[in-house]
């Protein structure tokens, strides 16, 4: 007996739909890595720009300066100044490239560049030390720039408490007093980062900035794009719902945010001799939820957005910030409160901390759990929010 062919049960309709909108789906995912891997543009932003980021940033962001230009003019002509001076081109932190014969040359050398720090030994340097007094060293700073301002003034500070110590136990030696070397014992033990090598905490960092650039940038131009090409209308037409063309369109960026943090991971390791010491398959999995999140940004800007250039010029009302308020260049905690709450609002915030926890430091769930959380909230606001934007925007 032949079965007649028909819609079948209930069930076996269900399964059909659903096995149509699986295909549905498959085929625009395929859709959008083909026309990602024909952009030559984008191949390039995938892979160069976080190798040269990288590179740049490691080598350039460096905020222990050292090897500064200095002018010096030694008016004692003395053994205890050129001790001095000794301390001051042996610390690394100052190079002397002009032996001034008057206070008015390290002014001019100072003021016009060619010098960065002026240091000024008076007349009466080695004849107030000999006679027990304070001897004076004058030192001029140039704070135009102030991580080299900064630089100098703790070096110089550091360098005058060390030739005091020396002097002193010097003249307690000489007069047969019983010499204190030491009356408190301060070790410093730095964790995590002893030797303060920049490009370590640099890097998470810039892994969070990449993502942000490419994937807001990208995410936005990539829908607004298929809008002015009149594709994208085409595709709304069909069966097809929102969340299925949104689905399509982000897997693809997924990968390439996967790629680059990738590509990262080996510069800094390799490159920078940086340290991972926490779960490589946590970091990974906690970047899911902040690259969704960026994607989920740009998704949003392409609904306010008329063409490719605008979408651009909104996407940077969300990298600067991302980079001045998330705490990759400035301590957050030096920020006022109110720029504080407003890198509280920024996904890359909480993803930049977690990162830094995980590799540096080595920090488990238990100690990245609120960031976590934090991240998995923006995505649940921010890809809603942009779901019914996209469909008040573009669903006829």
């Amino acid at each position: 007996m032949m079965i007649p062919e028909g819609p079948g049960p209930s069930g076996s309709g269900r399964r059909g739909k659903d096995a149509v909108g699986f295909e549905r789906l498959r085929a625009l995912i395929v859709k959008e890595f083909i026309q990602v891997l024909r952009d030559r543009i984008t191949l390039v932003i995938i892979i160069g720009m976080p190798i040269i980021q990288l590179v740049v940033f490691g080598f350039a962001i460096n905020t222990d300066v050292k090897h500064l230009r200095t002018a010096v003019f030694d008016q004692s002509r003395s053994q205890e100044s050129r001790e001095m001076l000794r301390g001051f081109t042996s610390s690394n932190y100052f190079d002397v490239v002009l032996t001034a014969e008057s206070m008015e040359e390290v002014n001019a050398a100072v003021a016009s560049g060619r010098a960065k720090v002026g240091i000024l030994f008076p007349p009466d340097y080695a004849r107030n030390i000999r006679g027990g007094r304070p001897a004076q060293v004058q030192v001029l700073v140039d704070a135009t720039d102030n991580l080299s301002a900064s630089s100098a003034i703790a070096a110089a500070q550091m360098l005058g408490v060390r030739r005091s110590q020396t002097i002193l136990i010097e003249k307690m030696a000489a007069a047969g007093q019983p010499v204190l070397k030491q009356a408190v014992d301060v070790r410093v033990r730095s964790w995590y980062n002893p030797d303060f090598i920049t490009s370590w905490y640099m890097v998470p960092g810039i892994m969070g900035i990449l993502l942000t650039i490419t994937l807001v940038a990208m995410m936005s131009m990539a829908i607004v794009r298929e809008s002015e090409q009149g594709t994208l209308e085409q595709l709304l037409v069909t069966p097809m719902r929102s969340w299925e063309l949104l689905v399509s369109k982000v897997l693809p960026y997924i990968i390439v945010g996967y790629i680059q943090v990738s590509v990262s991971l080996v510069i800094g390791t390799t490159i920078f001799r940086m340290p991972f010491e926490g779960s490589r398959l946590l970091f990974l999995a906690l970047t899911l939820l902040f690259v969704l999140a960026s994607l989920s940004m740009g998704i949003m800007i392409s609904t306010f957005v008329q063409n490719q250039m605008q979408a651009l010029q909104l996407s940077v009302f969300v990298i600067l910030p991302s980079v001045l308020l998330s705490g990759f260049v400035f301590p957050i905690e030096a920020m006022p409160p109110l720029f504080r709450v407003i890198g509280g609002c920024l996904p890359i915030t909480y993803y930049m901390r977690l990162s830094r926890q995980i590799i540096l430091k080595g920090g488990g769930m238990e100690y990245v759990w609120m960031d976590a959380l934090a991240l998995a909230a923006f995505v649940l606001v921010l890809f809603s929010t942009s779901l019914a934007l996209f469909r008040k925007r573009f669903v006829p």
